[in-house]
């Protein structure tokens, strides 16, 4: 095999094993402990776009409306999501973030403009386009990947 497929695979696998854990040790502080990382990603979702409502929320993470429920009850519990009515619609609610909430959505976007900034330090706009090509096929496979590793996405 060769060095290119043998780094970028170690790169990879190391990421993947790691992201999760690195992440949460940098965004869960002692401010934030109340809250899991998992809580962190909603409110991530949540602070994109306020007054969102539960479906395009819960589309967003990947989790039943039922699962999404539970997490912004807690959520609002702790003082990090409020829930409101549509005006046009009173049957759909909306959640929004709290100045706490907000807080923590500045956070964890922080963290994420430094991971970005030491990702690409010392890149060209070149570089950057190639790095934003590679992660965009990546992004791809795992769209499109399928439970046999023997059937190309």
């Amino acid at each position: 095999m060769d060095t290119t497929y043998l780094t970028v695979n170690e790169i990879l696998v190391d990421l993947f094993n790691e992201i999760m854990r690195i992440e949460e040790k940098a965004v869960i502080t002692e401010e934030f402990k109340d809250i899991s990382n998992n809580d962190m990603h909603i409110i991530d979702v949540i602070g994109k776009q306020s007054f969102q409502n539960m479906s395009s929320v819960a589309k967003s993470i990947g989790v039943t409306v039922g699962t999404l429920t539970i997490a912004i009850n807690n959520l609002v519990k702790k003082g990090y999501v409020c829930r409101g009515r549509s005006e046009s619609d009173r049957r759909v609610v909306l959640i929004s973030l709290t100045e706490k909430g907000r807080h923590a959505f500045e956070h964890h976007c922080l963290f994420h403009k430094n991971m970005i900034d030491a990702t690409v330090a010392g890149f060209n706009e070149a570089d950057k386009e190639i790095l934003v090509r590679a992660l965009q096929n990546l992004k791809k496979f795992f769209y499109g990947y399928t439970a046999d590793p023997l059937k190309k996405s």
